[in-house]
């Protein structure tokens, strides 16, 4: 499990194709203190497992990606260079400072536009219609593995506003309209359907 909050921006050293999968190499400082093999990282909000390290200082850090995860998410179209937004697992006895975050993004939605504010920016996301009725106004909503609350919601898009230290501290600050990112709902929204009978 994860909250949302950004610990570090990595940097993409290598995605090397492996069939219908491929392992994807990070560059990264801040999370590295404490790595294990089989520990949980998110990335871009996506739940990745460690599956080998090497370095020190700027540490290399290897994750295996399955295909149905490339194509589900915008892991796929990661290339050399590319940023990313990092979170460790949380810790059982850790603050909640953002929402309950699972790592399982729902889908991929896009960046309309920004319009900056005086200290903030507002962002406009679109978003599948399949995910849309989940996002509620005022709701809890994961990009880029970023707790956000939303600040008005449409048929086919959301907006949420972006703060100084948000925009500095994730990938969030430098999206421009036409990115892709991935958008997990808030899960509470999905088991409510789920008993609700719907889909």
């Amino acid at each position: 499990m994860f909250t949302g909050i950004i610990e570090e921006i990595g940097e993409v050293v290598a995605v090397e194709p492996r069939g219908d999968s491929a392992v994807l190499t990070l560059a990264a400082e801040r999370i590295t203190d404490d790595l294990t093999h089989g520990a949980s990282i998110a990335v871009n909000g996506v739940c990745l497992t460690v599956v080998g390290w090497d370095g020190e200082g700027r540490v290399r850090i290897d994750f295996d990606v399955m295909g149905e995860t490339l194509k589900r998410s915008s892991l796929g179209a990661l290339g050399p260079g590319s940023t990313v937004n990092l979170e460790r697992a949380t810790r059982a006895d850790a603050r909640l400072d953002g929402h309950i975050v699972q790592g399982h993004v729902d889908g991929t939605g896009v960046v309309v536009s920004r319009t900056p504010g005086d200290a903030w920016e507002s962002v406009r996301f679109g978003l599948p219609a399949e995910l849309a009725r989940f996002v509620a106004e005022k709701g809890s909503i994961a990009v880029d593995g970023v707790s956000l609350t939303v600040s008005a919601v449409g048929d086919d898009w959301f907006e949420v506003g972006l703060i100084p230290e948000t925009l500095r501290a994730t990938t969030l600050g430098t999206k421009q309209p036409g990115d892709p990112v991935n958008l997990e709902i808030d899960v509470l929204a999905k088991y409510v359907a789920r008993l609700m009978g719907t889909k």
